[in-house]
């Protein structure tokens, strides 16, 4: 059966649709209107070897605040979505991704539980045409959307356009590797009975 899920969320500020696939082969066809934001999600449906189609028509006229942000929040509850019961999976996974000097440590647990960490800090307020800043707000708003605590830690600072795409495609590995099955998991990987 494959994973997958849709989303559509149409508000005053953007309107999103974007479809998901966990089992996929990394296609991307992604269009936000900030082209470094898009380089970083085409950067995580590679590595995560998702299928990932966003389409986002935001008010960028004002800033990338709420494209990107919000973008955060419908890739969220797309993972949701797709995992579904999460019955077979890993639940964990980690990866620490070099990126030329930069060395990044992502750390996930699809828990059902939200929380967000990162020491991560950009030496730029703005990396291409996205705000550093958005980094963070991205990947919180997928955490609590999500129900995953998502750890980041940076182990070698240095460029931000590197540190980002550490960041995302360390993402990418360490989810890939909490939703992959194990055939030794015949229900959900806790104590509790659910995730």
């Amino acid at each position: 059966m494959t994973r997958e899920a849709s989303i559509e969320r149409n508000t005053k500020e953007t309107e999103i649709k974007l479809k998901l696939n966990l089992d996929g082969t990394g296609y991307s066809d992604i269009i936000t209107g900030v082209g470094f934001f898009d380089h970083m999600l085409d950067g995580f449906a590679r590595h995560g070897l998702f299928d990932l189609c966003i389409r986002v028509h935001g008010d960028l006229q004002v800033d990338d605040h709420h494209t990107i942000e919000d973008t955060g929040i419908v890739l969220g509850t797309a993972i949701k979505e797709a995992a579904a019961d999460k019955k077979g999976i890993r639940r964990y996974g980690s990866c620490i991704l070099p990126m030329d000097e930069v060395l990044v440590l992502c750390a996930i647990d699809l828990s059902g539980r939200a929380y967000y960490s990162s020491d991560a800090e950009f030496s730029c307020e703005k990396i291409g045409d996205m705000s550093s800043e958005m980094v963070r707000e991205f990947f919180y708003a997928v955490a609590v959307n999500s129900g995953m605590n998502l750890h980041f830690k940076v182990l070698t600072n240095g460029n931000s356009h590197h540190l980002a795409e550490a960041m995302f495609k360390s993402f990418a590995k360490a989810l890939d590797q909490a939703l992959s099955r194990d055939e030794r998991i015949t229900d959900v990987l806790s104590t509790k009975g659910s995730l």
